[in-house]
């Protein structure tokens, strides 16, 4: 069942209306017709099963079924991604929208070793920001997650420090057994924020800024790209969340 986002004003007691761009997509790509099922989800977070009933030139009409599953996770999870080179942030983002997070925020640490001057980062998150509506769509999610301007780590820091709970994994951290304490400290409702060091590790004085009022954590002993170390941590919180609000 395909998927799509529209802006709450256009959901009515009955019947949704979609425009912009979606609609060629309906028309002219997927092919749909009338009586054809989707899934439409409002800005504010609602969903809905719903039945094409007009396919006009620049509107669809379709009716509701019923209310849709709730697919967002029950705490809302910030990942703070330090900037990784080639197109590795857009499997980042990918993944991290299929996982559960609610906002990515691009940082730019020390030994990042992509530099992006303004235009160019810019550029980079309106690419960024379609792929996490993509990504949204495919896993059925209720909201697309918001890419942010890429941030400096002292703003990164401030804006994660406003979460309940603050982590930060880390490659020469040791000890499992505190980061599974750590986890069972996640509750529903909470707000989270991850940050992830790039591929050059953090700068000693990064890290140890972080220490000061963040979690620290280690996710093995392995060392992970800094592509892999965000999925991880987003999996285990997803686990986390998920088998919790199972009861």
């Amino acid at each position: 069942m395909h998927q799509f986002f529209v802006d709450s004003s256009q959901i009515g007691k009955e019947y949704v209306t979609i425009t912009g761009g979606d609609v060629n997509h309906i028309r002219n790509v997927l092919r749909m017709r009338c009586g054809d099922t989707i899934r439409v989800s409002g800005s504010a977070g609602e969903s809905y099963l719903c039945k094409i009933a007009e396919v006009g030139e620049d509107f669809v009409q379709a009716d509701i079924l019923s209310e849709g599953a709730q697919t967002e996770l029950p705490a809302q999870i910030y990942l703070f991604q330090a900037l990784p080179k080639g197109d590795r942030m857009e499997t980042v983002i990918e993944k991290a929208v299929e996982l559960g997070a609610c906002e990515i925020i691009p940082v730019a640490m020390k030994y990042c070793v992509v530099k992006l001057d303004e235009k160019k980062a810019a550029a980079k998150v309106r690419k960024w920001q379609a792929q996490a509506e993509t990504a949204a769509k495919q896993s059925k999610r209720s909201i697309i997650p918001k890419v942010h301007d890429v941030v400096n780590y002292q703003e990164a820091l401030r804006m994660a420090n406003a979460c309940d709970l603050r982590l930060v994994p880390y490659e020469n951290e040791e000890g499992m057994a505190g980061t599974r304490k750590i986890l069972e400290k996640v509750q529903p409702g909470q707000t989270i924020s991850v940050i992830i060091g790039p591929e050059g590790g953090f700068a000693p004085e990064e890290i140890e800024a972080a220490r000061e009022t963040m979690e620290v954590i280690s996710l093995g002993r392995r060392i992970l790209r800094t592509d892999t170390a965000g999925m991880c941590i987003l999996s285990l919180l997803m686990l986390q969340l998920e088998a919790g609000s199972m009861g």
